[in-house]
């Protein structure tokens, strides 16, 4: 019903509800060619991206299309996806490593066991305990109002909780930026599998040997590389060369094409990441700048995250 107006005021008005959506607002959403998804978020104006961000914040999720305007006030989306590492290195842009899109992700290298050129059979038994034991986790989860940490686990989360969210350089920084809050979902979820309304210890060491895993796998996918081609040319350069690089060297390298300020800014940047080191070194002259690279090594605090989770 239309609003009423007296004197150019609305005096009485009607809200109606055209589609009341469904009350279950989870979504598991499988992907068998990611490919697909990325080229699409990468066309001009595609919105994919924001949303998924949006998706994994926990937030509304809004479409407001002039014709077609549409609100999801509490979703819960989960993506399972597969793609190969070149697709994923050839499609995923530096934007999408950058703008948060790519840490929202747990990315696993994943190979297969056993070759069966036949297939593999089904347990239906042991397949039906598994459907029953998710099942009933399921029920249990749905009438827990609020998961805590249990003393122990929030002791030795307090201890590791400065690594993971300490930031690292370069694109492999960017992608694994979301250490403590992806740690902390998987340990909420095994509590939950485990029908239990505390994060356990053996709930949290499974959730930081599982992000151990994915961080592995990002380190194998995207490398330790900056994004920055000069930056990544040089570090390269300077880990190739046991004596250390000049800058009249790094010059040479680039047979004089390279702007000396460029040059610059990039040892700049690797040195203002740790990845390099500047000494100098005498010539019977003008004393001379050598560069050297500087080993990337876990701090202790990493070390102990490790040895800790099975």
């Amino acid at each position: 019903m239309a609003p009423q107006r007296e004197r150019g005021r609305v005096v009485g008005h009607e809200v109606q509800t055209t589609d009341a959506g469904v009350e279950d607002k989870r979504l598991l959403a499988v992907e068998g060619e990611l490919s697909q998804a990325l080229q699409s978020a990468g066309r001009d104006g595609n919105t994919l991206s924001a949303i998924i961000r949006q998706a994994w914040d926990g937030g509304p999720l809004r479409v407001l299309a002039k014709n077609a305007r549409a609100v999801c006030m509490e979703p819960h989306i989960s993506i399972l996806a597969h793609i190969t590492v070149a697709e994923l290195k050839r499609q995923l842009t530096n934007t999408d490593m950058a703008n948060g899109f790519a840490n929202r992700f747990l990315w696993v290298c994943a190979a297969r066991s056993k070759c069966l050129p036949f297939g593999g059979a089904v347990n239906e038994n042991a397949l039906a305990k598994l459907a029953a034991a998710a099942r009933q986790a399921i029920e249990s989860a749905r009438a827990v109002g609020r998961v805590e940490f249990a003393a122990e686990a929030r002791a030795e989360w307090s201890h590791v909780y400065p690594a993971l969210s300490d930031g690292r350089p370069g694109l492999l920084g960017a992608i694994t930026a979301r250490a403590e809050a992806q740690t902390v979902r998987l340990a909420m979820l095994y509590a939950l599998l485990n029908q239990s309304t505390e994060i356990k210890l053996p709930h949290l060491s499974a959730a930081l040997a599982a992000w151990r895993y994915c961080q592995d796998s990002a380190r194998f996918i995207f490398g330790d590389n900056l994004g920055d081609p000069t930056a990544d040319e040089i570090l390269n350069l300077l880990r190739g060369s046991r004596g250390g690089v000049t800058r009249n060297e790094l010059t040479d390298h680039y047979k004089r094409n390279k702007p000396s300020a460029e040059i610059g800014r990039a040892l700049a940047v690797l040195q203002s990441h740790g990845l390099a080191r500047v000494e100098p070194r005498e010539t019977g002259g003008r004393t001379a700048e050598v560069w050297r690279a500087v080993a990337v090594q876990n701090s202790n605090q990493e070390h102990e995250i490790n040895e800790k989770s099975p």
